[in-house]
């Protein structure tokens, strides 16, 4: 069964959903309003038990709920909000919840916003209907703004709201999991979170697992395409040797040399026999001039064979290489390897014999990061701007290197490279720390907090701007701001 339809909010589930929220935002204030991708917004509701409403209208898994998460970890996944976003953060902000309701068998959740008297109520439409999913900011009954552009009649800016004809496509079909009992210890929020939750590391494993094996055979292809057409090569050049002894056989004739046209015909001296045979010439050229050519022949057949046998036998030997990738990566699926799998899937090695070039997707580490070296041995990257702390986090970093960035200020991301997976020693993670605070708005304070971790658990965003991150783990270390003196100096 398709991702999509397993994603499919069901319509009892809307219905508890409905209840649950009627029960626990009426008469909550409305506060921030956070952005998490495109289709997906947060909203604080001030409740005092970390819960929070999420809202999706990803038309594959369109769904809403309460959540329970920190705050610091909304705001650390929170993109640049979209002009939707802000206007309902203008609108509504700092407005209560006066009802939530929903229209008569339809997915569609209606929450109701009092200003008091000095304005009218305004409506914010959450609309859980598969490739029509959407949200409004309703001023009465009137479509004031939409999270995403619509055409149909009820859906565009001054409109009056309708719902969307049905069929609303995949998202209406019922799954599989229409009749699985929610766990009476559950809120129905916290049922569909962790549901969800499941079905999107289900679907993060699986989506892993296929582009592991897809790397690795596309690489396979590649390779084998690159011996197919070096063979090719190979067979053009001919044989060396045969080259070398029509030369000396042109210059051994050179007496009485019987021509035919585009042809010499001489005896070979190399076979006991001596039969005569054909050799070909330009008809323009004299004997000793085609003999000259064949030598060049020889030459260049010979140094491109030697290449050519080259490159084909570690084009080989990297297939067999990638043939033991193969199985270790069966094993990673084997055993749910997350970060096996991701590693391969992001990471595809180049081919032999190919050397990457300096450009401006891959740039030398000095272009986009400072290198120092710790008094444990270990380097230290910094990076210099936002984009290059992207690059570095994201393209030159190592799953298990130690990730570092200033805590609440800007700064470069620090990033300690372990290709030995050998244990951070503390005095390394002391200095790298400083130096984290050191090129960070922190760098005047006495005192700065740091927080690290393996860059494994660093993800980017959706939408976010250059240089901005989320954790799903970490530590914090508190430091002095500053370049220790027991670590190497800066490559410029």
């Amino acid at each position: 069964m398709p991702t999509d339809i397993l994603l499919a909010m069901e319509p009892r589930h809307f219905k508890l959903v409905e209840e649950e929220l009627a029960s626990v935002l009426t008469g909550q204030r409305m506060g921030r309003v956070f952005q998490l991708s495109r289709f997906e917004l947060v909203m604080d509701l001030r409740l005092s038990d970390s819960r929070y409403l999420f809202a999706s209208i990803e038309p594959s898994a369109p769904r809403t709920y309460l959540i329970r998460r920190r705050f610091r970890e909304i705001e650390r996944s929170a993109v640049s909000p979209s002009p939707f976003t802000a206007q309902l953060q203008r609108t509504l902000g700092g407005t209560c919840v006066s009802a939530v309701e929903s229209v008569k068998g339809e997915r569609v959740l209606i929450l109701r916003f009092e200003h008091g008297e000095e304005r009218d109520a305004d409506t914010l439409v959450i609309q859980i209907a598969g490739r029509s999913s959407n949200m409004f900011l309703l001023a009465g009954e009137t479509v004031v703004a939409a999270a995403r552009p619509s055409e149909s009649a009820g859906q565009r800016p001054g409109d009056r709201y309708h719902p969307p004809p049905r069929p609303y496509g995949f998202a209406e079909q019922q799954s599989d999991t229409a009749d699985a009992a929610i766990p009476r210890e559950s809120s129905i929020s916290e049922y569909l979170d962790r549901e969800y939750k499941e079905k999107e590391e289900e679907r993060r494993f699986t989506s892993l697992a296929a582009a592991a094996r897809n790397s690795i055979r596309g690489e396979t292809k590649k390779l084998t395409r690159l011996i197919s057409n070096l063979k090719k090569d190979l067979a053009e050049h001919g044989e060396p040797e045969k080259w070398k002894r029509y030369g000396d056989l042109l210059l051994a004739n050179t007496a009485a040399p019987e021509r035919a046209g585009a042809a010499v015909r001489v005896v070979d001296l190399f076979d006991e026999a001596m039969p005569t045979i054909e050799i070909e010439i330009d008809e323009t050229d004299s004997i000793a001039e085609a003999a000259e050519k064949y030598f060049r022949r020889y030459t260049r057949s010979r140094n491109a064979r030697s290449e050519l046998l080259t490159r084909i036998e570690t084009a080989e030997r990297k297939i067999e290489n990638l043939e033991t990738r193969a199985i270790a990566i069966e094993e990673a699926i084997g055993r749910r390897d997350i970060e096996t799998l991701a590693e391969a899937a992001e990471r595809p090695r180049p081919l032999a014999g190919r050397k990457e070039k300096p450009s401006k997707k891959q740039p030398q580490t000095s272009s986009f990061a400072r290198s120092f070296t710790s008094t444990d041995g270990f380097e230290i990257l910094v990076g210099k701007k936002a984009a290059d702390n992207d690059f570095l986090t994201f393209r030159a970093a190592r799953s298990l290197d130690t990730w570092m960035h200033a805590a609440d200020y800007p700064g470069s991301h620090v990033v300690i490279r372990n290709p030995g997976r050998k244990e951070v020693p503390h005095q390394t993670l002391i200095e790298a720390a400083q130096l984290a605070g050191f090129y960070s708005q922190a760098k005047g304070h006495p005192k700065a907090a740091v927080n690290y971790t393996q860059k494994k658990f660093v993800n980017k965003p959706r939408g976010a701007a250059p240089g901005k991150v989320s954790l799903s783990r970490f530590k914090t270390i508190l430091i002095e701001p500053g370049i220790p003196p027991g670590v190497g100096r800066i490559t410029q």
